[in-house]
């Protein structure tokens, strides 16, 4: 056992790193806070269905382009002052968030929101090695997973109580008290390294501008696409075009150029590419399936924002005892090992939502949620071990931006793809099960005849009208089932995922991190 392991453990020497994991969790968890709300956004604000959802797309874009980014913005400012500036600009535009007077001063403030509190993402997990050295390393990585994994599932159930309870606009007053404190307490606890402002003379704008208008734009096409129709809108059209040129001009300048702003160097580095790889499938597990879930139980289902929350409770519980079962593990096993249980057993989870029927509520949901939710952590914290731990100290900055955009930039992909599946899904049951609905079907002609004439009843008789809101029923519960059909398709695809991902471990080589002294790794 090294020195490091043996130091004793002080709760002092890791409270700026725990500060920061709360800055982390508000930042990750407003990505979907908003998700179970928007409704009652909407109706606050006067705006259209095809408006409120830029209240979501908004911070995602700003999110995205941001975290890649922060590696560079943490030399320029110290990861003490970029924090502290993150957290800040956090808590004040949630506050204009809150006072928001209409549509468009809302996705204003949800953009800046994004691009101001991002940083705080990834720089939590550099800190970590900074904080945490050695066999220690399986607490931040355990800790950083549970985070990554937990907040995003919590969005909507917290969101969904708030303005049950309260009004929508506490969702956003919430951030206020702990964005407060985290911004007062950072300055005084975090120091690790110093600012160097020449890089603000020595910075690749161009790099720069060509990394936003590529991640911004690929963003707005996942977001937008399958609302649109994807290509058969201009404006996506318009988009993607744009995205795939500056995605390659920003690909070939940060290879050109001696200081890029993002290292895609680092993908050279075996684990780190695989590192990514895998959290781009964690990041669409873990999205996908909690756009899914709440989805499937708001319009099959017809719940309210607060029982939705409370359905999908059993996904958090489960990933809080999952935390506790790998950081006993990982002292004792392989995290390679471990990776791969956690992502063959995340898989498995989505794939007994295949067997989901219109009648799934919280008891039907309990166990796929609880084998889905108890691995996440076992499927997120290796890979920042194995993924970011193989790269050299001062390498890390660049490359934990590039990784975490891996994990929402998968979020995004899948939840655009889910979007798709759905639509495209539907329409295709909903036609193969109006097949079988001909005059030969008597199952389907005894219940047009018992449905028309109960209302037929109800209305004096009135054959003709009894007739057309049995047929009405029978389309709607035809089409019941196609979603059903389409969300039980959505979650088998997810699963592949996982288990490709799960295939994919094996592949990476084993990290034991050195223990580092303090300051290196900045």
């Amino acid at each position: 056992m090294n020195a490091v392991a043996q130091t004793p453990f002080r709760f002092r020497d890791v409270l700026p790193f725990v500060v920061m994991c709360v800055g982390m969790f508000m930042a990750l968890l407003d990505i979907q806070i908003v998700a179970s709300s928007l409704q009652d956004i909407g109706g606050g604000l006067s705006a259209s269905r095809d408006q409120i959802g830029w209240v979501q797309t908004a911070y995602l874009i700003a999110e995205i382009i941001t975290i890649p980014l922060s590696g560079w913005l943490t030399r320029v400012f110290s990861t003490r002052w970029l924090f502290t500036i993150s957290a800040t600009g956090f808590t004040i535009t949630s506050l204009l968030c809150a006072l928001a007077w209409n549509i468009e001063s809302m996705i204003v403030f949800r953009v800046l929101q994004g691009f101001l509190g991002a940083s705080m993402i990834p720089t939590v997990f550099t800190s970590s090695f900074h904080y945490f050295q050695g066999a220690r390393r399986v607490y931040s990585a355990a800790v950083i997973g549970t985070i990554a994994s937990i907040a995003p599932t919590l969005g909507p159930v917290i969101g969904g109580w708030i303005t049950d309870s309260l009004d929508w606009r506490w969702i956003f007053y919430i951030n206020l008290i702990p964005g407060a404190a985290v911004a007062i307490a950072v300055p005084f606890l975090v120091k690790i390294d110093e600012p160097d402002f020449s890089l603000i003379r020595r910075a690749d704008y161009l790099g720069i501008a060509l990394m936003a208008v590529f991640l911004g734009s690929l963003q707005y096409v996942l977001e937008e696409g399958a609302r649109w129709n994807w290509f058969d809108d201009e404006a996506i059209t318009t988009f993607a075009v744009i995205a795939a040129v500056t995605g390659v001009l920003f690909v070939v300048r940060c290879l050109a150029s001696a200081s890029p702003v993002v290292d895609l160097r680092a993908f050279a580095n075996r684990n780190f590419l695989l590192g990514c790889v895998l959290s781009f499938i964690t990041g669409v597990g873990i999205f996908a399936t909690v756009y899914l879930t709440p989805l499937f139980l708001g319009y099959v289902r017809g719940y309210s924002a607060w029982q939705t929350g409370l359905a999908v409770a059993s996904t958090g519980a489960a990933s809080l005892v999952g935390t506790a079962a790998y950081i006993m593990l990982a002292r004792k096993f392989d995290t390679r090992w471990l990776m791969m249980f956690g992502l063959a057993l995340f898989g498995f989870g989505l794939w007994s939502f295949t067997f989901i029927t219109h009648d799934w509520g919280s008891s039907e949901l309990f166990w796929p949620q609880v084998l889905r939710g108890f691995p996440q952590v076992f499927a997120v914290a290796p890979a920042v071990n194995l993924g970011l731990g193989s790269l050299p100290p001062e390498r890390l900055k660049y490359a934990s931006g590039l990784f975490n955009m891996m994990r929402n930039l998968g979020g995004a992909i899948g939840i655009a793809i889910c979007g798709t599946l759905l639509n495209n899904r539907t329409n295709l049951h909903f036609l193969r099960l109006a097949e079988n609905l001909n005059s030969g079907n008597t199952a389907m002609q005894d219940m047009l005849h018992k449905t028309g004439n109960r209302f037929a009843g109800l209305h004096g008789g009135d054959a003709l009208h009894g007739h057309a809101v049995a047929l009405k029923r029978l389309w709607s519960l035809t089409f019941r089932e196609a979603q059903v059909l389409s969300f039980a398709d959505a979650f088998l695809v997810i699963a592949i995922c996982f288990g490709i991902g799960a295939l994919l471990v094996p592949l990476m080589r084993k990290v034991s991190p050195p223990a580092m002294p303090s300051g290196d790794a900045h």
